[in-house]
């Protein structure tokens, strides 16, 4: 019973925090660019006020184009709820598989490219498109990721490798170094972040993410959104299970959930203003710059292995 009730209070507590997140990344760029900002509980807020509004659409919508943003929200909780967040032996850990979470993003990506050329919009198209180019280059660099850390611990399950990594004596492994770098690189491609893509702009000839979703409004938009912040929370939470495993309670450990939940926030808003840091210093790259930058994401994660089988570690 106990593993039950925190596998719900997990599932409930990367529901309430993705939005919160999104907000304080938000909030540490304006800052950064000494501006006020609207605040932390700016998406919530956004959320009640689409989940309040009546929906419009298209006259040709397919039942694929309605269906897309519930398979999508579905897709990132589910992400977001199978990393080990707070804890290693919740009754999902079995089916946290590195190559499983890579399948489960794919899955939400084909569906917002097909929703996104239902209705025939060439912005719709044109954000499927590139939206498949990224996710087409960033997979083999995220698995390539994935594999340096299952080297070590000899498993692709990520619940082994936060245990392996974080539960023994600490040791700096150069390969996870080079893996680290990759993972930032995929994690700005993946979430439409700065400087793959802008996410608060709507220009034709860089927007990719925004394009896709241009035809949703209402509880749909809300979900897409909220869908979104699930995904960064979980890339950022896979990062800190990677790269950063330190506090995570162990099995059977009960007493150390609250340190567990206090070192993941510590970590969330680290992570959230390095992230906001990595935005504010850096430019939008063009759309034909991608492939150069996903296939510097690819080699350092290729690097990161070949590092591990040289030298051990």
């Amino acid at each position: 019973m106990n593993g039950i009730f925190l596998q719900l209070f997990q599932n409930g507590l990367v529901l309430l925090l993705a939005p919160l997140l999104v907000g304080w990344v938000n909030q540490c760029r304006a800052w950064l660019q000494n501006r006020s900002g609207a605040g932390l509980l700016q998406p919530y807020r956004k959320l009640i006020k689409l989940f309040h509004k009546d929906a419009v659409l298209a006259h040709n919508a397919s039942p694929l184009f309605r269906l897309t943003p519930y398979i999508l929200f579905a897709s990132m909780w589910l992400a977001a709820s199978l990393v080990p967040v707070i804890a290693t032996d919740l009754p999902l850990s079995p089916a946290v598989d590195v190559i499983a979470l890579v399948g489960i993003f794919a899955l939400a990506r084909v569906f917002i490219s097909l929703a996104a050329m239902d209705i025939g919009t060439s912005f719709g198209t044109l954000g499927a498109r590139r939206e498949m180019l990224v996710g087409f280059l960033a997979e083999p660099a995220l698995l390539m990721v994935f594999f340096s850390a299952a080297l070590i611990s000899q498993s692709t399950s990520l619940v082994t490798i936060v245990e392996t990594l974080a539960h023994k004596q600490f040791v700096i492994y150069p390969s996870l170094a080079f893996a680290a770098i990759a993972f930032v690189m995929v994690l700005l491609a993946e979430n439409a972040r700065i400087p793959v893509d802008n996410p608060s702009t709507h220009l034709e000839l860089t927007m990719i993410h925004e394009a896709m979703i241009l035809e949703y409004s209402a509880r749909y938009l809300a979900l897409i959104e909220w869908a979104s912040a699930l995904k960064l929370f979980a890339y950022t939470t896979i990062g800190i299970a990677l790269f950063m495993p330190w506090g995570i309670a162990e099995a059977g450990r009960l007493e150390a959930l609250p340190l567990a939940l206090g070192m993941l926030l510590l970590k969330l808003a680290v992570a959230g203003a390095g992230l906001a840091l990595l935005e504010t210093v850096t430019a939008k790259m063009r759309i034909f710059r991608v492939p150069e930058f996903m296939g510097t994401a690819f080699l350092l994660a290729v690097l990161g292995m070949l590092i591990h089988f040289l030298v051990g570690s």
